[in-house]
């Protein structure tokens, strides 16, 4: 599985990790992020939560995009390392999910997740939601 571990190429933006067991949604966030009109540096990717901290370890991410349910380290157990860490504290955490439960979210509510965006969406959510959080916007 490693060549899901390779960028993709940069761009002149923040870098992006999506988080995802299912290479097509991967796919789907990686396409739908490129076309949205906000610019994007590095597309990384990573098949749960383990492979994402290996990313992170080595990588200047701005951006996590991550499903909750996955195998091996779900997406819970990733904002969990990753709010224990001082240094991805400017990481911004976004999770796209079909579970969008008030059990499932307030599981995550003190993780530092800015939104929860549920499966499926519109392209035009994600162009929202780079655009209301990218630091190129101003805001």
């Amino acid at each position: 599985m490693q060549s899901e571990l390779t960028p993709e190429t940069p761009g002149a933006g923040p870098n992006v990790l999506i988080v995802d067991d299912s290479a097509m949604m991967r796919k789907l966030i990686k396409r739908v992020t490129s076309v949205v009109g906000v610019p994007i540096g590095t597309i990384f990717e990573a098949g749960n939560g383990r492979e994402a901290l290996e990313i992170l370890e080595h990588e200047d991410i701005k951006f996590v995009f991550t499903d909750i349910n996955m195998p091996v380290m779900t997406g819970t157990e990733l904002l969990r390392a990753m709010h224990e860490r001082p240094e991805w504290q400017h990481i911004v955490r976004i999770i796209i999910s079909t579970d969008g439960s008030e059990a499932r979210r307030e599981e995550v509510s003190g993780l530092d997740v800015k939104m929860y965006v549920e499966k499926p969406f519109r392209p035009e959510v994600m162009r929202d939601v780079l655009s209301d959080l990218s630091p190129t916007t101003g805001r």
